[in-house]
Formats: structure tokens, sequence, C-alpha cells
């Protein structure tokens, strides 16, 4: 990796998908778990609750890095009005899934980049409608022993065998549903002085 910035940079996760992503980018990183309640505010949007708890979980980590730039990101995933979070469990993945067969899901990912040093953020959402096609019982339960996607939101990584439950999927960035939108993220980046590429 090289040196493109004189920041320290620190992303706010120990997603490996996230990390991944950033890597992406070739410049040094550190991680760091947020300590953030993930529960939705009463009569709060999908979409403000995905950016309340990006700048959460930058926030939660910001006093162990007082200089650094900051990468949070939180993603909720619903269709019409009906949330579908994090299953934690193999019943609630199945349950999730079953509920999403035939239906178009929009995976509503927040990224916010805050500066340590002056207390500025700023977010953006990037939302990907995903539409997934009318699953059998057999298909649902199989997915779920083979990958147990317990801790993603929607209980499907469409970056390993969840693509198979989907028949399309549209946004502006492909890697947004995964978890980190790195074009938002790049042009946050280079206002912060970061040189990419």
């Amino acid at each position: 990796m090289t040196s493109r910035t004189a920041r320290q940079i620190v992303l706010a996760s120990t997603s490996q998908y996230r990390k991944s992503l950033l890597q992406r980018f070739g410049f040094a990183f550190e991680t760091a778990r947020p300590e953030a309640d993930e529960t939705a505010l009463p009569g709060e949007s999908p979409t403000a609750t995905a950016e309340r708890l990006a700048l959460a979980k930058a926030q939660a980590v910001c006093g162990r890095f007082p200089q650094a730039l900051i990468i949070g990101s939180d993603q909720v995933a619903h269709a019409d009005g009906e949330v579908f979070g994090k299953p934690g469990t193999v019943d609630a993945a199945v349950a999730q899934l079953t509920r999403m067969s035939g239906r178009t899901v929009v995976f509503d990912t927040a990224l916010c980049l805050l500066d340590a040093a002056s207390g500025e953020w700023r977010t953006e959402t990037v939302p990907t409608r995903v539409r997934f096609r009318a699953l059998a019982a057999d298909e649902i339960r199989r997915y779920v022993d083979t990958e147990r996607p317990l801790d993603c939101a929607g209980s499907a990584k469409s970056e390993g065998l969840g693509i198979t439950l989907l028949e399309a999927l549209s946004g502006d960035d492909p890697t947004a549903l995964v978890g980190l939108p790195l074009i938002a993220l790049a042009g946050m980046l280079r206002d912060k002085g970061v040189r990419l590429p």
C-alpha cells in the first residue's frame, strides 16, 4: 500500500466486506469496532436511520483517533414500509427471505466521513434496488444453511452465493450493496486531500 495522505484513515467497522472494499483504494488504514445502538428511532425513515447510524459509528471511535478521517457506514433494507435488519438467527433469516421472495427491496447504504480534528462530517446515502426472484422454501433454507447470512441487512450477500437469489439490481454504485459506497467515498476523501487515484 502506498501513502497518499498525510492523515490517518480509520474505518469504523470490523466487517471483512467493508475492509476488503476499502483496500481497493490502495492506502493504509486502520479498523476499529464501533459500539453503537442500531435500533431505529420511532417514526424514523430507513434512510434517516442509515445516515444516523453511519455518523454514530464514526463518532463512536472518534475519541481513539482525534486527528483521523473516520469512515462510518450503515445499511438498512426496506420494502413497502417493512424494514429488514440483520437477522441474527437462522430462523429470522429464513423468515426475512420468505417475505422478500418475489419483491423489490431497497437497500439504503449510508456513508459518513468524519474529520475528527475539526468535528466536521459529511453523509450520503446510496440506494440500491434489488429484485428477488420467487424463492422456494427449500432454496431459502439451502442458501441460509450454506452462507449463514446472519450479520447482514436483508439476509442475502450479493457478493457471495446470495447473488443467485436475485433477478435484477440497479443503483449508482455496485459497491454500495456490499456495504461501502466507494464512488461517494472517493469524492469525500479527495475533498480532504487524499490523492485518488
